[in-house]
């Protein structure tokens, strides 16, 4: 099969042919219709960020396909079901497990970091993690909800709390803080995108954000949303990873309100701990999301109240994946992802895309067979 692999940091992913994976006990051979293309990987390849495994290994954690074959004992799948790989995959016996919190497992395994992932033509996952897809919900535009969707849905929901009434600042629109945006409205918050760059900050109004503020327009990021806010947000969430905005979300925060910090951020950063006491400001840390909170969020896209169509900025084929990261790198669109079987992307509506993503799949299997 093909697949883009990272052999190495500063280097371009290369294209080869590697052997298609077989199914193990429990697992599903899952053939890909897409995967997202998300900022971690470019820690890998430009920032030195160290994957689990060492290269030469296949990245991408944003995956969505068609099952075509099954393991021995993997059960509750079927082959020809059109499924979501979650980016991460839990052990579920230990402690973390035990107490519903796979998403920060002892045991963790993520594709395209502990195990190969989603950039290539098949990947291998434990059956019984495959989430199945409605069938409103394309598999190219719902491949992203494995990572910009359900991890700012759990960030919103289980981590922050967010709250019916309450006031939300959002730190960096990108394919990230964009869901942070969408989700907290869809929880009826009431939500100040920031970002410098004006597009977005137009594609967070048009999500539903009823405020923006440009960093570039204002003498200081605080001082404007307090303004707007009478004294603060209940809830800033970070989305970006840089020490400066996690201080300007902290400073944006009302007394007796939370930071929620979603972005990686390998830096230390130093906070005034007393405004954190005397204010008694809440700080949160949100890490992917539990395989158990999937069902909501599908069902919140399938109503429409998340919508993916306007995330999904542009569609690659395979071989581009380089190219991808470079629009990446420039801060271009919101989020791109590549189709491993080739081609421009599906643009017809939702419920046709879905029906052409059945019957492009099943070819597929018939030709491979």
């Amino acid at each position: 099969m093909r697949a883009a692999v990272f052999v190495g940091p500063n280097q371009p992913l290369e294209i080869m042919e590697v052997p298609r994976p077989k199914p193990g006990p429990g697992e599903a051979l899952v053939r890909v219709a897409a995967c997202g293309v998300c900022h971690t990987d470019l820690h890998y390849i430009d920032h030195g960020v160290k994957t689990f495994a060492p290269p030469p290994i296949i990245l991408g954690h944003e995956a969505a396909g068609v099952i075509e074959a099954l393991g021995p004992d993997a059960h509750g799948r079927r082959v020809g079901d059109r499924v979501l790989i979650p980016a991460v995959v839990a052990c579920g016996a230990c402690e973390s497990c035990r107490r519903g919190r796979e998403n920060i497992c002892d045991n963790l395994r993520m594709f395209g970091n502990n195990i190969p992932g989603g950039y290539a033509e098949y990947v291998a996952a434990p059956a019984k993690d495959c989430i199945l897809m409605p069938e409103e919900i394309p598999l190219e535009e719902g491949s992203i909800i494995a990572d910009a969707v359900s991890t700012p849905f759990h960030a919103v929901k289980n981590r922050a709390k967010v709250r019916a009434g309450e006031s939300v600042a959002v730190f960096g629109c990108g394919g990230l803080g964009m869901n942070v945006v969408q989700c907290a409205v869809a929880f009826g918050a009431s939500v100040i995108a920031v970002d410098v760059n004006g597009k977005k900050l137009e594609t967070a109004r048009a999500l539903g954000a009823g405020e923006t503020v440009n960093p570039a327009d204002v003498d200081r990021v605080d001082k404007a949303i307090k303004k707007l806010t009478g004294g603060g947000v209940d809830v800033a969430f970070e989305a970006i990873g840089r020490p400066e905005t996690i201080r300007l979300a902290f400073d944006s925060v009302r007394r007796g309100g939370r930071l929620c910090q979603v972005g990686y951020c390998a830096e230390d950063v130093a906070l005034p701990v007393a405004k954190l006491m005397y204010y008694e400001i809440e700080m949160l840390g949100s890490l992917g999301c539990p395989t158990v909170e999937y069902p909501p969020l599908l069902d919140l896209v399938r109503r429409g109240r998340i919508r993916l169509q306007a995330m999904v900025t542009a569609r690659l084929p395979l071989e581009e994946i380089n190219r991808a990261f470079d629009l990446l790198r420039r801060g271009e669109g919101l989020r791109t992802i590549v189709l491993p079987g080739g081609g421009p992307g599906d643009r017809s509506t939702a419920g046709d895309r879905a029906a052409a993503g059945e019957a492009r799949a099943a070819s597929r299997i018939a030709r491979v067979r």
